[in-house]
């Protein structure tokens, strides 16, 4: 079968398999902007034995591909929920993780149905940008939509009761992970990626040269680069531009953006969350966007929410 007749087939397959999620309630945004991509757990394509390198090479999903099994998908849900799950039950509420490997959708959602729940789906994990610790970072997206703090989102006079979305990118780095990761052997897990230098450099200064310190912002940071670059890959045809560390969003907005930022705005976010050295045991706010961040009106200069979205109220 030729390469085109393949792409064809599996095209097919995707696209039935993706009919069934058409009427869900959640179909109108999340994590991402609405979107049509579907990565399922194999495709199984007629014709002669195709290889599973082949199949994610029309899949678009390269040699090295996302989250590839289950075990490591529940293994970075489990870490965020063993710490969060207790907090949130301090609070007098629940916290409800639907796992969703099976489904293809590339997306994950937070939702109040009489619990603070959040939905993570296969799809997106298996997408060719996510790592083990990106899934990790959105899951603390989600999480961060509940209880992230201010700013809240914002609907005509009504002010939701989840945290906007860059607040919960903010917070998914400032607080979810150092949680999450603070007993991990973060200095050997940093020596395994490909940490650009000035990463490593202002992690260090802001932090003052605490090793330990220093490698966990490392960690979240390039967290956070693999979640930006699967958002430069769902743009837009021609606004696919790679986020960079060094490239920061240098517009500046009127009014604080409620909704998803462009994947350099974001990444610079995750990566100030990071660099901020507000201790991660001091709880943020739901009401004040000050408390317990790193802001203007306390004198910071280092970590505090890009202006890319974010408009300072003092």
């Amino acid at each position: 079968m030729s390469k085109s007749m393949k792409l064809m087939a599996l095209t097919a397959s995707i696209t039935l398999m993706g009919q069934a999620l058409a009427c869900s309630e959640n179909s109108k945004g999340g994590f991402l902007p609405e979107n049509d991509a579907y990565i399922p757990v194999e495709v199984q394509i007629p014709g002669p034995t195709t290889s599973q390198d082949e199949v994610n090479q029309l899949l678009g999903l390269g040699s090295r591909h996302g989250v590839s099994t289950e075990a490591q998908f529940n293994q970075a849900i489990d870490k965020i929920e063993a710490v969060y799950a207790p907090i949130i039950a301090s609070m007098g509420e629940k916290l409800k993780i639907t796992r969703l490997w099976a489904d293809g959708t590339v997306n994950a959602y937070a939702m109040q149905y009489g619990s603070m729940e959040v939905l993570i789906y296969g799809g997106l994990a298996r997408h060719k940008a996510i790592t083990k610790d990106g899934l990790s970072l959105i899951v603390c997206h989600e999480i961060g939509h509940h209880i992230g703090g201010a700013p809240k989102k914002i609907g005509g006079p009504v002010v939701n009761w989840a945290s906007n979305e860059g607040q919960a990118d903010y917070f998914a780095t400032l607080k979810c992970l150092r949680k999450a990761w603070i007993n991990d052997n973060n200095q050997a897990i940093v020596r395994s990626l490909s940490v650009p230098s000035t990463v490593k450099d202002l992690c260090k200064r802001a932090h003052g040269n605490d090793e330990i310190d220093a490698a966990l912002c490392m960690r979240t940071s390039m967290a956070g680069k693999s979640v930006a670059d699967l958002f430069s890959s769902m743009a837009r045809r021609g606004q696919r531009k790679k986020a960079k560390f060094t490239t920061p969003d240098s517009r500046i907005v009127w009014a604080t953006n409620d909704d998803h930022p462009e994947a350099q705005c974001r990444l610079d976010t995750y990566f100030q969350g990071s660099l901020c050295d507000v201790g991660m045991q001091e709880d943020v706010s739901q009401t004040d966007e000050v408390k317990a961040t790193c802001h203007g009106s306390l004198g910071h200069r280092v970590g505090k929410r890009p202006l890319c979205w974010f408009k300072p109220l003092r």
